[in-house]
C-alpha cells in the first residue's frame, strides 16, 4: 500500500496508464473491487446523483393545483348549488348560536326540499357528507375543516384559493380541497382573526391569530400576498408530547431526556433554539411539564399557543395597534408588567428584539428557571444573537457588558431541528459555563452525530455524550439531582 492509500501497480485510469505507465496485460483498468467504477456505485445505491438532479430540473416549475376529483368533487359541485338557496332560509344570528351537531339536525329536512326542488337525488353517504360540508361553510372554516380533523396533519398552509400544501409526517404534499374563489378564502381569513378580536384587511393585511385548540395561525393578504390571501396554520397537537415521547420517537436519547427533565425541575434558564418548524415550542411545552405545580408561571407570546399543565400558569398576549395605530402592547411591554405579578418563572414564547435584555435582567434578577425560544442554527449563534438583538435596541450598553450578562443569565442552550427527511431531533444541548476575556465559554454535553442515510431516505444518526462534569451541577445539587444528573451526562 503506497502513501497515497492506491496499491502499487493498480491502475485507475480509464485509458489504461497509470501516471503514464502502462499497465500490465490482462490487468483491469478500473482500480479493482477497491475502486469500482462510479456508474457500478451509483446502480448500487439506485438512482444516480446526477440523475436525481437533472429530475428535480425537469420536474421543476411544474405547478401544483389542489384539485377535487371523485366522490368529493361531486359533493363540492353538489354544495354550491344548495348553498345559495340554504341561506335563504335560514336565520344566521339563530344558527350561529346553535353546536355543529343541532345546525346538522336543523339542516336535515331544509337540505332535504332543497334537493328536491333542484331535482337532485342523493345516497344516505352523499347526504351526510352534503351535510358536513355545509355545516363546515357556515359555522366552520370550510375545506379547512376537513384538514384540521386529520391527526396526522401538523402544518396547513394555503397558498391562494387554488393551492394548499399540508405537512404529513415531516413531508410536504398537496392537498385536495378547493375554495370557490379568492373572496371565499377571504371570508375564511376573516373568521379566524375576528374570533381572536383581530382584523385583517388591505389598510392591516398582516394578523397573527390562533385557534380555538390553540394552533397558530398567520394571514397575509393582498396586496402583500400576489397569489391573494394566504393561511399559515401551525396545528396543535391535541396529545401533549412529553419528553419520554420524543426519546422514544428517536428525537433524543434516554441519557438526554432525563438531563432536560432535571433541567426543567432544578430551574435552569434554558433557551431552546432552532429553525421554523424545528419543534421549539413543542420542546418548550415538554420541559415546562417539568415545573414544580406551586410555581406560579408566566407566560408570554404574541398568539398564544403555549399549554402548560401547571394549575398555576397565566397567560399573556400581545395586542396589535388599533385603527388610529394606538393602544398596542408589545412583549416588552408585557415583560415588564410581568415582573410585577409575582412570577416564579416567566416563559417567552419567541425572542425577537428588545424583550431580550428584559428578558435576561429577569433570569439573572430571582426568576430562576425562565424560559424563551430564538430562532438560530447553532448555540454558538444563539448567543450572538442574543447580543444582537439588545444592541440593536435602544439601550445603550457596551458588548462586553451584554456578554456578561447573558454568561451570567442562560444555563443552556437546547438546539432542535428539522433534518431533511422531515425527522425532528436535538441536536445539541450545551451549557454556558461564563466568560473568558470577552468571550462566552460554553460547554456541549450531548450532540446528535450524522451516520448514514437508508435507501428510504431515513437518516441515522448517533447521540452522544461528550463524558464531561456539568458545570450545572451545583444547580441540580440544590434540588438533589446532582447524582442522575451526573450519570446521564457521563
Amino acid at each position: 500500500m503506497s502513501a497515497f492509500g492506491r496499491r502499487s501497480g493498480a491502475g485507475s485510469a480509464s485509458d489504461g496508464k497509470t501516471m503514464g505507465i502502462p499497465l500490465p496485460p490482462g490487468a483491469a483498468p478500473d482500480g479493482g473491487a477497491q475502486f469500482p467504477p462510479l456508474d457500478a456505485v451509483a446502480s448500487e445505491n439506485g438512482m444516480g446523483a446526477m440523475e436525481r438532479l437533472a429530475n428535480r430540473v425537469a420536474t421543476s416549475g411544474e405547478a401544483g393545483s389542489s384539485r377535487m376529483d371523485g366522490f368529493d368533487a361531486a359533493v363540492h359541485k353538489i354544495k354550491e348549488q344548495v348553498l345559495p338557496r340554504l341561506l335563504e332560509r335560514v336565520d344566521a344570528e339563530a344558527a350561529a348560536s346553535l353546536s355543529k351537531t343541532e345546525l346538522a339536525e336543523e339542516f336535515r329536512p331544509i337540505i332535504g326540499e332543497v334537493l328536491h326542488e333542484l331535482k337532485i337525488t342523493l345516497n344516505r353517504r352523499e347526504q351526510f357528507a352534503l351535510e358536513k360540508v355545509l355545516v363546515d361553510e357556515l359555522l366552520g372554516l370550510g375545506p379547512l375543516e376537513e384538514l384540521l380533523a386529520d391527526p396526522l396533519i401538523s402544518d396547513i398552509m394555503v397558498n391562494g384559493p387554488e393551492q394548499t400544501y399540508v405537512e404529513r409526517k415531516g413531508k410536504l404534499e398537496l392537498a385536495q380541497i378547493q375554495f370557490r374563489d379568492e373572496n371565499h378564502l377571504f371570508q375564511i381569513a376573516q373568521r379566524i382573526v375576528s374570533k381572536v378580536g383581530r382584523r385583517v384587511d388591505q389598510t392591516t393585511p398582516l394578523a397573527d391569530a390562533r385557534l380555538q385548540d390553540g394552533s397558530r395561525v398567520n394571514v397575509i393578504v393582498p396586496p402583500l400576498s400576489l397569489r391573494g390571501t394566504a393561511i399559515s396554520i401551525r396545528k396543535f397537537s391535541a396529545k401533549p408530547i412529553t419528553l419520554d415521547m420524543m426519546a422514544k420517537g428517536g428525537s433524543m436519547s434516554d441519557a438526554m431526556s432525563t438531563c432536560l427533565k432535571i433541567a426543567g425541575a432544578s430551574r435552569f434558564n434554558i433557551v431552546i433554539s432552532g429553525g421554523t418548524g424545528s419543534g421549539k415550542t413543542t420542546m418548550l411545552n415538554a420541559i415546562s411539564k417539568m415545573i414544580d405545580p406551586g410555581e406560579r408561571v408566566l407566560t408570554i407570546e404574541d398568539a398564544a399557543e403555549l399549554r402548560l399543565q401547571q394549575p398555576h400558569w397565566l397567560p399573556l398576549e400581545t395586542r396589535p395597534p388599533n385603527l388610529e395605530g394606538q393602544g398596542e402592547v408589545n412583549i416588552r411591554d408585557l415583560v415588564k408588567n410581568a415582573l410585577r405579578m409575582r412570577p416564579d418563572r416567566i416563559i417567552l414564547g419567541e425572542i425577537r428584539g428588545a424583550e431580550c435584555f428584559d428578558m435576561l435582567a429577569a433570569m439573572n434578577t430571582g426568576h430562576d428557571g425562565s424560559m424563551c425560544t430564538l430562532h438560530s442554527n447553532s448555540p454558538r449563534e444563539a448567543l450572538a444573537r442574543m447580543e444582537n438583538m439588545v444592541m440593536m435596541s435602544d439601550i445603550k450598553v457596551p458588548k462586553e457588558a451584554i456578554s456578561r450578562q447573558i454568561a451570567d443569565s442562560v444555563d443552556m442552550v437546547i438546539q432542535v431541528k428539522r433534518l431533511r427527511d422531515g425527522s425532528r431531533r436535538v441536536t445539541s444541548i450545551t451549557e454556558v459555563i461564563g466568560m473568558e476575556g470577552q468571550v462566552i465559554v460554553t460547554q456541549e454535553l450531548f450532540k446528535f452525530e450524522y451516520l448514514d442515510e437508508t435507501t428510504e431516505g431515513k437518516i441515522v444518526g448517533e447521540y452522544k455524550a461528550a463524558g464531561l462534569r456539568p458545570y450545572t451541577l451545583d444547580k441540580a445539587k440544590q434540588f438533589g439531582f446532582d447524582q442522575p444528573y451526573l450519570e446521564a451526562c457521563l
